[in-house]
């Protein structure tokens, strides 16, 4: 008896909100597959049910990827090809998927990329800021000083920083940017990209942060915020001083943690002692 050959494991791109962003290829693989693997079959359902796909849908989430993957590749090298799909946008990208994957991979599964929306992607291609080189961080910890000290320590990176952020917490994020980064920093707030009120605001972060307060309207929906990198070597070391300034400060008198955190970043001392590191 002829043992049959492996399935294949297809990463479906799934739009992030305008319908028209689903790719004819990624509506055909989802008709073919022999089931789709989905983050929450409730949000799917209605997304296949518009394109006419019956394919049968298997929930694989945070709290089931581990258990549910073996038995999802012991069905793929019995021939069967699935697909995986996120609640919406690329798969893996601060979504659950990755466990799958690298199952699949490890036991020599083709893993096929179906390529389309991604929220990230979209944003930096409007934001008007450096896309050459980037760091996408994600959603940070919901946990004030654990974001605090994430923010802090990405403030001298020389990259494009791009952060997700949830409607209750944007206001905060984006002051606690300012905070790390520098009122006058540059970023952007791409809000509900390709839906009905999608809004794409620019300026520096407290500028933002002014609008965004202002507006509650600023504050609902998906948001991706980008922020532009540290600029030359000086506002680097600056950004670094007064980052450690403000750590040692919790331990130190002000005029000693200024001349260790100068000594340490190869900031002015006098940038970092007096009020200016708050």
């Amino acid at each position: 008896m002829n043992t049959p050959a492996p399935g294949t494991l297809h990463v479906v791109a799934t739009p992030i909100g305008n319908l028209g962003d689903f790719t004819p290829r990624a509506v055909e693989v989802l008709k073919q597959v022999a089931a789709i693997c989905a983050e929450d079959t409730r949000r799917t359902r209605p997304l296949l049910q518009q394109f006419g796909i019956s394919t049968p849908l298997i929930a694989l989430h945070d709290h089931n990827e581990a258990e549910a993957s073996a038995s999802l590749v012991r069905r793929m090298l019995a021939g069967d090809s699935l697909a995986l799909v996120s609640d919406a946008g690329t798969p893996l990208v601060s979504d659950p998927g990755y466990r799958l994957v690298h199952a699949a991979r490890t036991a020599g599964i083709r893993v096929s990329p179906v390529p389309g929306a991604a929220a990230l992607i979209a944003a930096l291609s409007v934001a008007g800021l450096p896309s050459d080189r980037f760091v996408f961080e994600g959603f940070l910890s919901a946990k004030a000083s654990t974001r605090r000290e994430r923010l802090q320590a990405l403030a001298a990176e020389s990259r494009t920083l791009i952060f997700y952020e949830s409607s209750h917490r944007i206001l905060e994020f984006l002051g606690d940017a300012r905070d790390a980064f520098g009122a006058q920093r540059r970023a952007v707030v791409a809000r509900e990209l390709t839906k009905l009120f999608e809004t794409v605001l620019d300026g520096d972060l407290d500028a933002l942060v002014q609008r965004v307060q202002a507006d509650p309207d600023q504050q609902k929906g998906e948001f991706v915020v980008l922020v532009e990198g540290a600029g030359d070597d000086g506002d680097a070391r600056l950004v670094s001083g007064r980052r450690i300034y403000a750590k040692l400060s919790e331990h130190l008198p002000p005029s000693a943690a200024a001349k260790l955190a100068a000594e340490l970043s190869g900031a002015p001392r006098k940038s970092l002692y007096g009020g200016e590191a708050g």
